[in-house]
């Protein structure tokens, strides 16, 4: 791999800058818990939109807007004749979040844009700072939605019609704000070179070991299921316990059994997790035997060999259950998303910036991504910063300001490294 230009070896992000525009990008949607509450195209959505827009114009950049609503904030490069390199993730927030899952990648990706612009400097190949549509999935399921259109693993059709539990579709409503683009949400129409994201780790790794960044080599194997578990409804007070057929006992019980699957030996060594994360027990009376149970179950492997075997160990557990309890059950997986590794080249841009600054940690990831779905067309790669204590998805979620800058610092170099890869490929000197 070739070395870092020597031109670009005094390029130092602004500490400062960074995170006043980390609490700039914050200002729509915070919680007076110091959290942030900015839903996918609600209207605080629409102006943290809005401001990513203005900001990055500053900057040069001409803008393109997807049939998703993903932004594509674009610079100029020497050869405009090749796709943008990205930099991206998310402002779209979980309704209880924090203040750093994935808007800490969007402003990262800023900085490194404001870094470049401030010296002047005429990258090979153009810079595209990317915010993503609807990655966290809370108003409109699935997660990841807009990279996922992108990545062709949904279809634009298929995810215009997704609602919210109000019944407005993401399309209506990216109509309603404004970002209901006209560019096509796909690699083929408006194809990136590549992608690089900067994520808070969202566990304890880094915490634990006192570091502040880590490359971030894939993302584990995840599988999330329906299951409907029905018994009888009839009257608390009236039918005799041996007599029940109990669809929320059951479900209990099998939540302990999902719970018993993933901490066994076997399982556990390998670091396997399995949660019961959603239950809706009906008819929601409180002297009526619950005959009907909907739940969905969350699982996650460091393999897609591994999570196969969990998900038939769960489906043995459920069968045994309502079979004991007199009950009748469905079990079914509704998203899936593979384990992966990402691209190597990428990996090594990142793996040495890294150690240029004296971080050798190299972890993968337990949570899905929009980089999961880029990495389907282009070299994609992650750095990830330390979280405190691993909590997110909470608004006691807390990256220190000095890990957002050694990150931010990660990626201006990791994006240079491989700017220059390629100019010299496309030069033909590789």
């Amino acid at each position: 791999m070739p070395p870092l230009p020597a031109k670009y070896a005094s390029l130092k992000v602004n500490g400062n800058r960074a995170i006043a525009t980390l609490e700039a990008a914050c200002t729509w949607g915070s919680t007076p818990d110091g959290g942030m509450n900015r839903l996918s195209c609600n209207d605080d959505d629409k102006k943290a939109r809005d401001w990513f827009i203005e900001t990055t114009k500053a900057c040069g950049c001409v803008h393109k807007v997807d049939t998703m609503g993903n932004i594509f904030a674009i610079r100029a490069g020497v050869n405009n004749n090749i796709p943008p390199i990205g930099l991206g993730s998310h402002l779209d927030t979980q309704p209880t979040g924090g203040k750093y899952d994935g808007i800490l990648g969007v402003i990262s990706a800023i900085e490194v844009l404001q870094v470049i612009h401030a010296a002047k400097i005429r990258t090979y190949a153009p810079l595209a700072v990317v915010n993503w549509t609807n990655e966290e999935g809370a108003r409109f399921s699935p997660a990841m939605l807009g990279a996922g259109v992108w990545g062709g693993r949904f279809s634009n059709d298929f995810a215009h019609t997704c609602a919210d539990s109000d019944g407005r579709t993401i399309k209506a409503e990216l109509e309603r704000i404004g970002y209901l683009g006209s560019t096509p949400a796909s690699y083929d129409a408006n194809p990136l070179l590549a992608h690089f994201e900067v994520h808070i780790e969202q566990g304890p790794v880094l915490d634990t070991r006192e570091e502040p960044v880590a490359v971030g080599k894939g993302v584990q194997s995840i599988r999330w299921y329906s299951v409907d578990i029905r018994g009888r409804e009839s009257h608390t007070g009236t039918t005799p316990m041996p007599g029940r057929s109990d669809a929320l006992l059951g479900a209990a019980k099998f939540a302990v059994e999902v719970n018993n699957v993933v901490t066994q030996d076997y399982f556990a060594q390998h670091g396997a997790r399995a949660t019961v994360s959603v239950i809706n027990s009906l008819p929601q009376s409180i002297n009526t035997i619950p005959g009907h149970v909907r739940l969905n179950v969350d699982t996650r492997a460091s393999t897609d060999e591994l999570i196969q075997e969990i998900e038939e160990a769960i489906r043995n557990r459920l069968e045994v259950v309502s079979k004991n309890d007199g009950l009748t059950s469905s079990f079914e997986m509704i998203w899936s998303s593979p384990a992966l590794t990402f691209d190597s080249t990428m990996l090594q841009c990142i793996r040495e910036s890294a150690r240029s600054i004296g971080c050798e940690q190299e972890i993968a990831s337990g949570a899905g991504h929009d980089s999961v779905y880029t990495s389907r067309k282009v070299p994609t790669a992650m750095v990830f910063v330390r979280c405190r204590d691993g909590v997110s998805h909470n608004p006691a979620e807390y990256s220190r300001p000095e890990d957002c800058i050694v990150g931010a610092q990660v990626l201006l170099e990791s994006y240079l490294r491989y700017d220059e890869i390629t100019r010299q490929s496309n030069e033909g000197k590789l």
